[in-house]
């Protein structure tokens, strides 16, 4: 920025008084504003996490105030962050939030000149596939779910849940028993990302157990998921459901978002088409199913097979 760009910013600042405001205190007036707009927790969660981290690289800059937020600094705390051990991924949501966030700012105060961050490249971030859960997985972890008490049964249907819907976990927990037609085995996301319902649908296999587990939890109205003490089920509930029956089975514990990465790929090799597989995922771009369907040699092999051209002329 030059010199009389960065005095102009400075005269702004000071003109409506808020030059002594901390950073900080403007970060808390995003994050209102935020949940007043009615943006959902996970976000408001998302975006506290990634601008804290801008926060404590200010304090140790000691730089207080807004119009001391320079493209250079900005530069300098994407380098920060790569130097204490955030990946690309981490760095690049960083940037993102605070993108969000000066823009945020420039806008409620109606400055005319530039915004830092627009002359700051995003970080780049590798696009490489990501690893499904594999069906030995699956197997492993269902043999361990004994149908005649209530945990058992619930976490057998609870997993066959997961990879069979492509659900992430938040939609997955958030399901009630209402949301549920065990008949047709459609299932209502009421919330999925950006507030958007759509309808996943199970096959007999989960439906069937899901109907044991309803059989010991009973109708009663309320969450589909629930703990033994008569709650709902919680991400961090979940995560140690999967990481006791991974240790029980002796596999490698996966990831909630691993059976999403699953149902991707199975729905693919089955032949369905990328845009069902889409839609039924919630996704809002074909870009984003890309990184989820990791497919191997023997998917070309198989692929090409039923295509070639001089084969089928």
């Amino acid at each position: 920025m030059s010199k009389s760009a960065f005095n102009q910013r400075t005269m702004y600042f000071q003109s409506l008084e808020m030059d002594t405001e901390p950073i900080g205190l403007w970060v808390e007036r995003f994050l209102n504003d935020r949940r007043s707009s009615g943006t959902t927790p996970g976000t408001i969660q998302f975006y506290t996490a990634k601008i804290q981290l801008f926060i404590r690289f200010c304090g140790f800059q000691a730089v207080e105030r807004l119009e001391q937020v320079t493209p250079d600094f900005i530069r300098a705390f994407l380098q920060w962050l790569e130097a204490n051990g955030h990946n690309p991924g981490g760095r690049h949501a960083a940037y993102r939030t605070l993108r969000a966030f000066l823009k945020w700012v420039w806008d409620e105060l109606d400055i005319t000149s530039p915004n830092p961050i627009s002359k700051v490249k995003a970080p780049r971030v590798p696009v490489e596939p990501l690893e499904p859960v594999t069906t030995e997985t699956v197997k492993a972890l269902m043999d361990t779910c004994k149908q005649d008490n209530i945990t058992g049964a619930r976490d057998r249907a609870l997993i066959l849940f997961l990879l069979d819907t492509g659900t992430r976990a938040a939609e997955c927990l958030a399901v009630d028993v209402a949301d549920v037609e065990t008949g047709s085995g459609a299932v209502l996301i009421r919330q999925g990302k950006g507030r958007k319902p759509r309808t996943v649908y199970m096959g007999k296999t989960t439906r069937k157990a899901l109907r044991v587990y309803l059989k010991l939890r009973g109708m009663e109205p309320g969450a589909l998921w629930m703990t033994v003490t008569g709650t709902r089920l919680t991400y961090n509930g979940l995560r140690e459901l999967l990481r006791r029956r991974a240790r029980a089975a002796g596999v490698d514990e996966p990831s909630p978002h691993d059976f999403r990465r699953g149902f991707a790929l199975a729905m693919l090799r089955a032949g369905v088409d990328v845009l069902s597989i889409s839609r039924l995922m919630g996704h809002t771009s074909l870009a984003v199913l890309q990184r989820y369907i990791k497919q191997t040699d023997m998917d070309g092999m198989i692929a090409h097979a039923k295509g070639s051209p001089v084969e089928n002329m």
